[in-house]
C-alpha cells in the first residue's frame, strides 16, 4: 500500500467534510481499516486450515466448511470497506472537476473573467447533491452488509461446534471452528463500529438538509422583506 497516496486521499476527504464527516472518517480509518489490516486478517488467516471435523472422509471437511462459511468475514469486510469509501472519493473528484473547470475558464477569459466557483469546495449546487448522495450510499452499504452478516452468521457470533451431514460425509459429523470466541469479539466490534458509522452518516445528512432548508427560509424571508419595502 502506498501510504503517501493514501494520506493525500485522507487529507482531501477530511478537507471537504463536515465535523460529522471527519468523525466518520476517523472511525473508518482507525477502528475499521487499521483493525482489519493489523488484527482481523491474522485472526482469520487459519480459518480453513484449522476447521476440524471428526472424520477422515475425503471432501467432507471442505464441503462442511463451504456450507457454514460461504463467504469469509475478511473478504466481506474488504468489499464493504471498498464500497463505503468510494463515495468520498467521488466528492474529491467533483471538487477537482470544479477546479479544473475554473482554471479553463480563467485561461480563456484572462484576469477579468468572472469566477464560476469562487470556492470550489463549498457544498452548493451539484456538489451538495454529490455529498448528500454519498452519505446515503455509505449508510445504505453498511446496512446491507449488516444484513448479509446477520443472514450468514446469526447474532453475529460463531459457535464452537457445528454439526454437518452433507454428502460425502458418511453420517452426522462434529466440526470445530478455530478461535470462535476471538472471532465473535472481532465480529461484534465491527458491527458496533458499523452501526455508529451509519448513525453518523444519517446525522450528517440531516444536518446538511436542515442547513439548506434554513438558508432557503432565510433567503425567502429576506426577499419578502425587500418586496414589502419596495411596495
Amino acid at each position: 500500500m502506498n501510504w503517501g497516496v493514501f494520506e493525500g486521499l485522507l487529507s482531501g476527504v477530511n478537507k471537504y467534510s463536515t465535523a460529522f464527516g471527519r468523525i466518520w472518517l476517523s472511525l473508518v480509518f482507525i477502528f475499521r481499516l487499521l483493525v482489519y489490516v493489523v488484527a482481523a486478517e491474522r485472526v482469520w488467516s487459519d480459518d480453513h486450515k484449522d476447521f476440524d471435523c471428526n472424520t477422515r472422509q475425503p471432501g467432507c471437511t471442505n464441503v462442511c466448511y463451504d456450507h457454514f462459511f460461504p463467504v469469509s468475514h475478511i473478504r466481506l469486510w474488504a468489499l464493504q470497506l471498498i464500497l463505503v469509501t468510494c463515495p468520498s472519493l467521488l466528492v474529491i473528484m467533483h471538487v477537482a472537476y470544479r477546479k479544473a473547470k475554473e482554471q479553463r475558464h480563467h485561461s480563456a477569459g484572462g484576469d477579468d473573467h468572472r469566477c464560476i466557483y469562487p470556492n470550489p469546495g463549498k457544498k452548493r449546487g451539484g456538489l451538495w447533491w454529490t455529498y448528500l448522495l454519498s452519505l446515503v450510499f455509505k449508510a445504505g452499504v453498511d446496512v446491507v452488509f449488516l444484513y448479509i452478516f446477520y443472514q450468514l452468521y446469526r447474532n453475529y457470533t460463531l459457535p464452537r461446534l457445528v454439526k454437518c451431514e452433507l454428502p460425502p460425509c458418511p453420517n452426522v459429523v462434529d466440526c470445530f471452528i478455530s478461535r470462535p470466541t476471538e472471532k465473535s469479539i472481532f465480529t461484534l466490534f465491527m458491527v458496533v463500529i458499523t452501526c455508529i458509522c451509519i448513525v453518523l452518516s444519517l446525522i450528517e445528512a440531516t444536518y446538511l438538509i436542515g442547513k439548506r432548508c434554513r438558508e432557503c427560509l432565510l433567503a425567502s424571508s429576506g426577499d419578502s422583506r425587500r418586496h414589502s419595502q419596495d411596495g
